[in-house]
């Protein structure tokens, strides 16, 4: 086996092992966050001041969600690489700007959310800038990057289809859980948690076809040497 054929197979080992890494991450890093947010948000919208407990929630969620944005942006990558020469730069454009998006204004509600926090633990804020600061961070959080994360599946999903890169079955999930977050109104925790349960299970996805193509690489080599 050459050289660059080795370089090749150890490539592609490495790139389902960096998906999988990215989109756990995330997955598990968001899910946490949003969790802890709303666990604490019926605290934030009465109390004039916050409990040791709730304060810890809020810190900790507050301290993950920079880590939950820089392993999206590292499963984004991986995913564009997935699709290789098979890339439609039209759709590509588009998942790649609302992921963009969806880091960025997930960043500005978490980053509310973060001076709501500071201003609780200086004294409980005045109702009206409460109340402002609730309307950001829910319309930031709830109309804007849930759809982007919906726009994002739904590009994603329309590549699929028509490069056939990922199980047709897996392409009409993305679609049904793309069109749930595009249209709902709703603000319920499960509608937030759809979308990293939707990364985890595409992680796992890409990572068990590329080491199925690692181990039908290794074995080629095998018998050819």
């Amino acid at each position: 086996m050459t050289r660059s054929n080795e370089a090749e197979i150890a490539h592609q080992a490495k790139t389902p092992q960096a998906a999988a890494a990215a989109g756990i991450a995330f997955a598990v890093l968001f899910a946490a966050g949003v969790t802890l947010i709303r666990l604490s948000a019926a605290e934030l919208g009465g109390a004039t001041a916050l409990s040791e407990t709730t304060g810890r929630r809020l810190t900790v969620a507050l301290a993950l969600m920079p880590f939950a944005g820089i392993a999206f942006l590292w499963f984004v990558a991986v995913v564009r690489h997935h699709l290789g020469a098979y890339e439609d730069q039209f759709f590509a454009t588009v998942s790649l700007g609302s992921g963009l998006l969806f880091v960025g204004m997930s960043f500005v509600a978490f980053a509310v959310a973060g001076g709501t926090l500071a201003a609780y633990q200086s004294g409980a804020p005045a109702a009206g800038v409460f109340a402002l600061n609730l309307g950001i961070i829910s319309q930031a959080f709830n109309t804007y990057t849930l759809k982007m994360a919906g726009v994002f599946m739904f590009s994603l999903g329309t590549l699929w289809r028509k490069t056939g890169v990922m199980p047709r079955s897996l392409t009409l999930v993305t679609y049904v859980v793309a069109l749930l977050m595009l249209v709902s109104l709703s603000r319920n925790l499960w509608l937030a948690l759809l979308f990293p349960a939707w990364v985890l299970l595409i992680s796992v996805v890409i990572l068990v076809s590329g080491l199925r193509r690692h181990e039908a690489g290794g074995a080629a080599a095998g018998a050819a040497g």
